[in-house]
């Protein structure tokens, strides 16, 4: 039987990813500057090996960025058994976090950060909602009211 990732180590390898996509970085890049190969990076983000202290202190150090950030947001026994592991609308952890780690994610990501004026934010979430509600077939939700 295959062993499955533990949910932190996938957590903090998907924000290993996103941070590495975020600085437009290669597997080999990152690989190289850490002296590892890109199957170990892929290891690493996918949550198949788990990052010791002093490699993701290595990391931080080469993605300029905090270790504390690559366990923000990172799921807690108490809050996962409560929720069974889902947010407000079904949706698992995992999912969310594999989509926000994906190059369309962080693109998504990034743009919408761009975005200064609060309303136009608002007004993006409605409509990129009203798509998805569609897409699913049920009535868009009206949160404009």
């Amino acid at each position: 039987m295959a062993k499955t990732p533990n949910p932190i180590d996938k957590h903090v390898g998907s924000r290993v990813r996103m941070r590495r996509i975020l600085l437009g970085l290669s597997q080999e890049k990152l690989g190289a500057a850490l002296g590892l190969t890109f199957q170990q990076v892929q290891k690493y983000e996918k949550g198949t090996n788990r990052i010791g202290a002093s490699r993701l202190q290595e990391i931080s150090k080469t993605l300029n960025i905090a270790p504390s950030y690559f366990f923000d947001g990172a799921p807690t026994g108490s809050a996962m058994a409560e929720t069974g592991g889902t947010d407000a609308e079904g949706h698992s952890a995992a999912f969310i976090t594999d989509f926000i780690g994906t190059a369309e994610g962080v693109q998504l990501n990034k743009a919408f950060a761009r975005i200064k004026n609060a309303q136009v934010r608002k007004r993006v979430i409605d409509l990129v909602t009203a798509i998805a509600d569609i897409d699913e077939g049920s009535a868009p939700n009206d949160t404009s009211k």
